[in-house]
């Protein structure tokens, strides 16, 4: 497995993944799947703040999983803070692609003078709450039915890790 900075020929794959976890997790909690055209603006507005868009890419080349990182918030008092997304494909899932993603992120946050990395996960998504857990994030709150999808109220439950610094 190899993890690289995306490109543009990586945005189908990155598309279909995305999509899938619309269609089937709770992991995003959007409805409406996105096209090639959301994706490309996507990278290029990632690309433009200097934030990573990594690919993890397995052996024969197929994008099994991708991840980045953007503002938590937008006010300058948050600048230091940012919001991780990590999305592994379905037949990859539970392989140990997820951690070596979050890895990298940890490292390119870190690296471009960040402070705190924010994690937002559906509470009921323990296998991402023990690997954050295990990279040491912290638990730093819960909030009930803040979102909906598949007709149920979703709770969320919120992380951070403290970045090293790297001055």
């Amino acid at each position: 497995m190899q993890l690289r900075d995306a490109k543009e020929a990586d945005l189908p794959a990155i598309r279909d993944i995305y999509n899938d976890a619309v269609l089937n997790t709770t992991a995003i909690w959007n409805d409406a799947q996105v096209d090639l055209e959301n994706r490309a603006a996507w990278l290029t507005e990632r690309r433009r703040l200097g934030y990573p868009v990594l690919v993890a890419v397995t052996d024969d080349g197929t994008i099994a999983g991708y991840a980045s990182f953007g503002d938590w918030r937008a006010f300058d008092g948050y600048r230091h803070t940012v919001e991780h997304s990590v999305y592994v494909e379905r037949s990859q899932r539970g392989g140990g692609i997820g951690k070596m993603l979050m890895l990298a992120l940890i490292d390119r946050a870190a690296a471009c003078g960040k402070h705190v990395m924010v994690a937002g996960i559906e509470a009921n998504n323990a296998a991402s709450i023990r690997l954050h857990e295990k990279l040491g994030f912290v638990i730093t709150g819960q909030m009930k039915e803040v979102g909906t999808k598949f007709g149920r109220w979703l709770d969320l439950t919120f992380m951070q890790l403290t970045l090293p610094d790297q001055a």
